[in-house]
């Protein structure tokens, strides 16, 4: 049975597991270090979320919440299930999760963004609620 946890504490154990996702999430993430890791688990803004069964992590994402004059948002982001348990239903528990506790939290509203290849991840977004908007996304970026 996967059991979705967030970490209290940054340990050598969550950052073997978290640097051995961060490849499978993008191919230009460095490895975390273990402060910065333990910066992210005790932001008060974002919230990591990570999938195991028995002591085998299985995937991770991100909750980002924020406060702005509409209300408290949240964006989810670094969502990543290790190869060898796709088509498990990780990546269903981990978002099923994820949008209760956004909820909790009192998020109006979640989004996030995945590209148009990763068929079957929009596919799970869309069966566990999200639905596609009509937007623009843009990004600046200092390396432009």
């Amino acid at each position: 049975m996967v059991e979705i946890f967030q970490p209290s504490q940054a340990d050598d154990a969550t950052l073997r597991a978290v640097n051995q996702l961060l490849p499978q999430l993008s191919s230009s993430a460095p490895p975390l270090s273990l402060e910065r890791l333990s910066e992210i688990i005790h932001s008060s803004s974002v919230h990591l979320y990570i999938a195991r069964e028995e002591q085998e992590v299985l995937g991770m994402l991100s909750l980002v919440l924020f406060s702005i004059p509409t209300g408290i948002r949240a964006w989810v982001e670094d969502v990543v299930v290790d190869e060898k348990a796709r088509g498990k239903g990780v990546g269903k528990a981990l978002s099923v999760h994820v949008l209760r506790e956004a909820l909790r939290l009192g998020a109006m509203t979640v989004d996030l963004t995945s590209r148009p290849s990763r068929v079957a991840a929009n596919q799970l977004y869309q069966r566990v609620g999200f639905t596609q908007r009509e937007t623009n996304v843009y990004r600046f970026s200092h390396t432009n």
